[in-house]
């Protein structure tokens, strides 16, 4: 996904008092947490909105695939709507890709947040209509537990116009090196997914983002080395690795996860951290641009993540 195929799209800003719209593209939801989320957003001084069929249950899906996509196609047209929030994900977007109405989302851009499933939109979004998304905190998830988003990166990503640095406490380097590309990526198991379909991903001058949730490193090894092997890390900048959260065969195992990965990847002859709190994580859910350029710097005694330009229009 090199900048130069895209005419990139940026919605506009997000502010204090602005009415967000809370959808569920996926799995089927609790009201306690929905409740819990949207109170959350209310202190943060937003106006979450919803539509009341966001409660709908259909087998393990939040209704049926054409409820969830008149949801957010609606989300998207809908004027005083300025940024779209997913309640969770679970499983279930990609039953939306041929359903949705790609021009009326393209001509109604607005900040769409997700992570996890939602990855099958998020790829959607920003490689075939070519506007930034935003791989972040859901409603009914990280919203409603205390601590749940880390909200400079939020703050930054949504509403601010200057490059900023994604948070770095966490992250380690596997290998050195300095990169630029277009940020991109999600959760692994979807990513992989996609391949073979019309909707497969486009890596190409990317700094790809990989995480995932529960997933034993062998499996780990297998989607990265499917990815290898479909060609999709020949023409990425870097990589960043996510948190990887409960992706262990045993505690005591004797290799690390940054192990087995560093095999598969290690080799490429770009950088590659592993570590950012971005999707499925333990607390303080970071936001990620999706489609816009990044900088990936990896050294002996300093790493940085930095978002070079607005993901957003004031």
């Amino acid at each position: 996904m090199s900048s130069s195929k895209l005419q990139l799209v940026k919605p506009p800003a997000l502010r204090a008092g602005d009415t967000v719209g809370i959808v569920a593209p996926a799995s089927n939801i609790k009201r306690a947490d929905l409740d819990a989320g949207c109170d959350a957003l209310r202190q943060a001084g937003y106006k979450p909105c919803y539509f009341d069929s966001i409660l709908d249950q259909d087998l393990y899906f939040a209704g049926s695939a054409d409820r969830r996509a008149r949801e957010l196609e609606e989300m998207f047209v809908r004027q005083d709507i300025r940024a779209i929030i997913c309640a969770r994900g679970g499983y279930g977007a990609n039953y939306l890709l041929r359903e949705l109405d790609l021009e009326k989302i393209r001509t109604h851009p607005k900040i769409f947040v997700g992570y996890s499933d939602i990855t099958t939109l998020l790829t959607h979004f920003t490689g075939a209509d070519g506007f930034v998304t935003f791989h972040g905190p859901m409603a009914a998830k990280d919203w409603a537990h205390e601590n749940g988003v880390e909200l400079e990166s939020w703050q930054a990503a949504l509403s601010q116009t200057t490059p900023w640095d994604v948070p770095a406490e966490a992250i380690v380097g596997l290998v050195e090196g300095e990169a630029e590309g277009v940020l991109y990526g999600g959760c692994l198991s979807i990513l992989v997914a996609s391949l073979g379909t019309p909707y497969e991903i486009d890596t190409t001058g990317t700094i790809l983002f990989l995480e995932d949730l529960g997933a034993k490193p062998y499996q780990i090894d297998r989607m990265l080395m499917q990815l290898k092997l479909a060609g999709k890390f020949d023409a990425v900048r870097g990589i960043v690795f996510g948190e990887m959260l409960d992706c262990v065969q045993t505690t005591n195992q004797g290799y690390t996860l940054p192990d087995v990965v560093n095999r598969i990847v290690g080799e490429l002859g770009v950088p590659v951290a592993f570590g950012v709190k971005s999707g499925h994580v333990t607390s303080g859910n970071i936001t990620l641009p999706f489609g816009v350029r990044a900088k990936l710097s990896v050294r002996a005694q300093r790493l940085v993540l930095r978002i070079l330009e607005s993901a957003v229009q004031i």
